[in-house]
């Protein structure tokens, strides 16, 4: 079996991308420093512990494994932080990122999957976003994953790396199966943060703002079922290995729901009420963000089939209630 080079395999979407490439026939090799990974995520092939920053440990890694593909999905992805601390995203994901490239392109691995982001947007509001929105990211994550796309486009002008970006909206749920989940240190995503609170884990959820320009005064958001998820980058392996050209994807559901509705939709899941606390607007939140992902779905034949609330919720709660990392 082929294999293909994960990076941040161990943590949430990386995990969930190991399981899937396995089941397609590939063997994932995780590349992860374990900062924000679990190593009990690694379930689906071999595990190799280094930092994306240390170029010789990728080189070894590539030499002994002779990856086809490189599955690009580790990163700093906290947009508080990224307000804050600019500098460690521009080293961390983007010097970081170009070591890869690089080593990639030196062992002649040139079919590239990047884990980027709709944060790459910035604030179009009442706008559907397709893959010719313009870029106009607010913090130093969506510039700093911007940035990262433009890098693979110049080495495929330099050097053949063939790539497919996928820009992706929020992604929930986990693995039907219960074998890997969401668990982030510290935890900052909706749906995990709501459940800790419904198991009394934490006191509260806290809604930051409800005077947005939306009928419920919430922010409103495309949520994807993270299988469905990796789905997608499986075909975008598949579509790089038949030869097609380097391609931008979004992947969403075109759907948006609020803050309120996966609130009351957590509450009827789960039989339970979700005890919540209103804050102020966190700064760099946008009004809006929906997807419009015709092209995954007509050029890639993506479609998302695990895509709704109830089953993103229920498939989470699921997960949630195995207690399987130590949180």
């Amino acid at each position: 079996m082929a294999n293909i080079l994960v990076t941040g395999g161990a943590g949430y979407i990386g995990s969930h991308a190991c399981k899937a490439l396995k089941a397609a026939g590939y063997t994932p090799v995780t590349y992860d420093n374990l900062i924000t990974g679990w190593q009990e995520a690694v379930k689906f092939g071999p595990f190799e512990y280094g930092d994306l920053a240390d170029r010789a440990r990728l080189d070894q890694v590539f030499d002994q494994y002779n990856p086809v593909a490189v599955m690009h999905f580790a990163a700093l992805s906290q947009v508080g932080e990224a307000m804050s601390e600019p500098g460690r995203y521009w080293r961390g994901n983007v010097c970081a990122s170009l070591t890869l490239i690089e080593a990639a392109v030196a062992a002649g691995c040139l079919d590239f999957v990047f884990s980027s982001t709709c944060a790459t947007y910035g604030e179009h509001d009442n706008v559907v976003l397709d893959e010719n929105t313009p870029q106009q990211p607010l913090n130093a994550y969506g510039a700093s994953k911007r940035a990262i796309e433009d890098m693979l486009r110049d080495f495929e002008a330099a050097y053949g790396l063939r790539h497919v970006i996928f820009r992706y909206f929020n992604v929930a749920g986990a693995d039907p199966d219960a074998e890997v989940g969401e668990c982030h240190r510290p935890e900052t995503h909706l749906v995990p943060l709501m459940l800790d609170a419904i198991d009394g884990k934490r006191d509260a959820l806290t809604v930051f703002g409800t005077d947005y320009d939306t009928p419920d005064g919430t922010c409103i958001r495309d949520y994807v079922h993270v299988c469905d998820l990796v789905d997608a980058h499986v075909l975008g392996l598949k579509w790089l290995q038949q030869g097609k050209g380097s391609r931008v994807f979004n992947l969403g559901t075109g759907a948006g729901f609020s803050v309120r509705e996966v609130i009351n939709h957590s509450s009827a899941v789960t039989n339970r009420e979700v005890p919540y606390v209103i804050g102020p607007r966190r700064t760099g939140d946008c009004t809006r963000l929906v997807s419009g992902s015709s092209r995954a779905e007509t050029e890639l034949g993506w479609k998302p089939v695990r895509s709704n609330l109830q089953q993103m919720i229920a498939d989470a709660w699921r997960w949630h209630q195995t207690g399987l990392y130590d949180r």
